[in-house]
């Protein structure tokens, strides 16, 4: 594994201490798929329980950073400039089906910006890291973005939303204009994960709109740091604060997201 940051190495050691404890849960999800109450109880009790052992071991190690998690909310640091910023558990619903993929997402914010972050995927022990200025790498791996230049050649990864999600006509919009120019669009349900994949060549591109903070946080700097870029989809936007991204290779970005931002911006939801 390449020498990181102090910090770095207490996010990856805590991300690897909630996901044991995860895959353990993950095993008694099959088992309770067949009984009257189902299992969803249960997996919010492992999400929270992966939080509570993600920020102990952050706060123990860091205690003056404040936290930000997808379960816990906002616990305000003595440092106002750094926070963790944590999903214990990207791709609930997966696991709640028994689908062994979903990961451990954390991110370290300084003065509003991501400067490190660790996504690590217990079933194929895959941990993806990387740290502002030093690359990207999944384990002992250097990680860099596909080198795919053609729209025809590449795989795209999005978040199809459900139920009466209000994106939902936007995205199937996109998926109109997108299909027909690509070798195929994935929907995997876990958006750490597919940022990560960008980063690992997997996939050339990603987009969503929507997300949380604590989904894209550790992603975005590791696409990054493997060379590959992260924006809005709309130009005004943040896509830490206002939760739409766009991230592709360097060599398709702006034709990726020209696509993804060419819907009438009167169609886009802005409330």
């Amino acid at each position: 594994m390449a020498i990181g940051s102090a910090n770095l190495n207490v996010m990856i050691k805590v991300a690897r201490s909630a996901g044991r404890a995860l895959i353990k849960d993950f095993g008694e999800v099959e088992n309770l798929q067949a009984s009257m109450k189902g299992p969803g109880d249960f997996v919010s009790r492992a999400d929270r329980r992966a939080e509570e052992t993600i920020r102990n071991g952050l706060m123990e190690a860091r205690p003056s950073y404040g936290f930000l998690g997808e379960e816990t909310g906002m616990i305000e640091g003595e440092d106002p400039t750094r926070r963790w910023v944590v999903d214990p558990l990207d791709g609930t619903t997966n696991f709640l089906h028994g689908l062994p993929h979903w990961a451990v997402s954390i991110a370290l914010e300084h003065k509003g910006q991501i400067v490190a972050g660790v996504v690590y995927d217990p079933v194929k022990d895959e941990c993806f890291y990387a740290e502002k200025g030093a690359g990207a790498w999944m384990n002992e791996q250097r990680l860099r973005v596909s080198s795919r230049t053609k729209l025809l050649e590449s795989v795209f990864a999005t978040g199809i939303p459900f139920a009466t999600q209000r994106t939902l006509p936007a995205t199937l919009q996109d998926l109109a204009r997108i299909m027909p120019t690509c070798a195929g669009v994935r929907r995997m349900g876990a958006a750490a994960l597919d940022l990560a994949y960008v980063a690992a060549g997997r996939f050339e591109g990603y987009w969503e709109r929507e997300v949380k903070i604590w989904d894209i946080a550790a992603g975005m700097i590791i696409v990054q740091e493997a060379g590959g870029f992260v924006g809005p989809i709309r130009d005004d936007h943040d896509p830490l604060v206002h939760g739409d991204i766009v991230a592709a290779n360097g060599e398709i970005f702006d034709k990726f997201a020209k696509l993804v931002r060419a819907r009438p911006e009167a169609a886009i939801p802005t409330e």
